[in-house]
This record gives structure tokens, sequence and C-alpha cells, in this order.
């Protein structure tokens, strides 16, 4: 069994790497300068972290899946996700990265927005893999960090450092952007997948007894973590995944409502609802009125 390391604070992480801590809440790492290694270990995050591939050493999973992390990749991790590492033989590794404690960015504007950089919840199969020049942005946003660790604390230093981190942070929102766009093959298998099972759901029994179904259950299906997932789809139709959910039930529900005699209550338990005035508000949220004024102008 991996040993597990519970790793809250940025002097723990640099401890088990032999590596020096200039800021108790903030490091940059350079594991090519590692004087210790983590062989077989499971580790549970207290830490923001990013780290930069440079080339392959190691394999990294996310329960039972390996992240697709080779040449010049990113992957992110936040508090609470725990991974497995497994490295080769060798201490030093490629691996450049920032780790940093969350009561760092308390009462700034990287903490009132930490929540909009969804990547840090991508998993198997979503790492960022960057273009030369891309990987060069990130190197110096991570200079630029180091630098200003390299200076004495004093008042300013916890806003410079949490500005240049959002920035580091708003580049990789940019280029996962770009990566959703090159992947696009991938990205439309994705999309008309999610179409077919939002299609199969709602034609078979399963809301009567599932309820509506959740994005994560359709992001599930087509193997991708569920923030990812909602990206891909807000970035390649414009909506997001639970709006497409959103308009497949109003689809159904006016088939059913002109093609069959049932009232809206039952067609409302058919499709999932658990209350028959929820399908009723969402009905005139959407189309403008409700499923009887619906019906009723029909037979006009």
């Amino acid at each position: 069994m991996d040993k597990i390391i519970e790793l809250n604070s940025v002097d723990l992480y640099n401890s088990l790497y032999g590596l020096e801590t200039l800021h108790p809440l903030v490091s940059v790492v350079d594991l090519r300068k590692a004087q210790k290694s983590l062989n077989d270990v499971r580790v549970n995050y207290g830490l923001y972290a990013i780290f930069l591939k440079l080339y392959k050493s190691c394999d990294i999973k996310y329960g039972r899946r390996t992240y697709d992390y080779q040449d010049g990749t990113i992957v992110c991790f936040a508090p609470n996700q725990s991974v497995s590492v497994t490295h080769s033989e060798n201490v030093s590794q490629p691996v450049i990265g920032l780790l940093f404690h969350p009561d760092l960015i308390h009462g700034t504007s990287l903490g009132k927005h930490i929540k909009q950089y969804t990547f840090f919840s991508y998993t198997v199969n979503e790492a960022l893999h960057l273009s030369e020049q891309e990987r060069n942005i990130v190197m110096d946003c991570l200079k630029n960090i180091n630098l200003e660790l390299e200076r004495s604390i004093d008042k300013h230093s916890k806003s410079l450092i949490s500005m240049n981190i959002e920035l580091l942070l708003n580049y990789c929102m940019r280029f996962y952007e770009r990566q959703f766009i090159t992947r696009e093959n991938e990205n439309h298998d994705a999309l008309s997948k999610f179409e077919g099972l939002l299609d199969e759901y709602f034609s078979s029994k399963v809301p009567e007894y599932e309820g509506l179904p959740t994005v994560k259950y359709f992001a599930d299906k087509v193997c991708l973590s569920s923030n990812y997932f909602g990206d891909l789809v807000k970035k390649m139709t414009g909506k997001t995944a639970q709006e497409h959910i959103q308009e497949k039930v109003i689809d159904f529900a006016k088939e059913r409502i002109l093609g069959t005699e049932d009232t809206v209550s039952q067609i409302a338990y058919s499709l999932g609802f658990q209350y028959p005035q929820h399908l009723s508000r969402l009905f005139k949220k959407r189309v403008g009125c409700t499923p009887n004024e619906y019906r009723a102008q029909s037979n006009l």
C-alpha cells in the first residue's frame, strides 16, 4: 500500500525533496535541484499546486487512471485532492512548479476569484500541453514569483506575490482555451456522445426513479471530470452543460404535452422532476408560458 503524506504546508513539501523554503506560504520549486526523492506515495494536498513537466520522468495517477502527462505539460492540484506519484530512480526530476497555501490569498483579488480557475479540478487525460512559447511564458511567471520571494518580506510582498500568481493562472486559462480548439475532433466526439446520452436518458424510464441528471452524470459517461466537461461544452457551444440538459428536458416536455393526453404532473414525474411545479417554473422561464398554456395555444 502506498505511503500517505498529508501535505498541509509548503515547508513539508520542500523538506521531502531537500529544497529551501523562502516563504512559509508559497514556494517556486525546481525538482531538478532536489536532494531527496519520493516514490510510490499518495499525497493528500492541502495546498494549491501547479507543476510544469519539462520531459517525462514519472507517472501521476488520479484514482486508477494515469494523467496524460508527458513533455511540456502542466497539471494542477487543489486542496482536498489526492494523487499517487511514481518517480523514476533518479533523485532530481525535470519538474518546476508553484505551491501556495490557501492562507496566502485570503483577502486578495486572487482569493475572491480562485474558484474560476476550474482547471484545478481537471483530472485524467486533461493536462495542459504547452507550446515552446507558452512554456517560456510560464517559466517567466515562475521566475518573477521567485524573484519576489528572494526579497525580504515587506508590506507589499503578499499583494505582489498573489498578483503574479493570478497572472500565471490567467495564462493557464488562455492556454486551456487554446487547447479546447486544438483538440477539436476529440471534443466534438465528446459533444456528440453527450447529445446521444441526453436523448437516451430522457427517452427511457430512468428519470422516473433516478430523477433529473446532473452534469457529473454525463461527464462520467464521456470519461471527463465535471469541470473539464463543463468548460469544454461552454467553449464549444457557448452554452453551459446545464443549459443543454434543460433544453433537452423542455424539448421532451413539449413533445409529451402536444403528443399525449398526460397531465403536466405525469409528464413532470416521467422526466425526473420531484415536483410538477418545478417543470412549470422551468417551462415558463424558457418558453414564456406554462405547460398548460402551451397545450391550450396548440389547440386554437
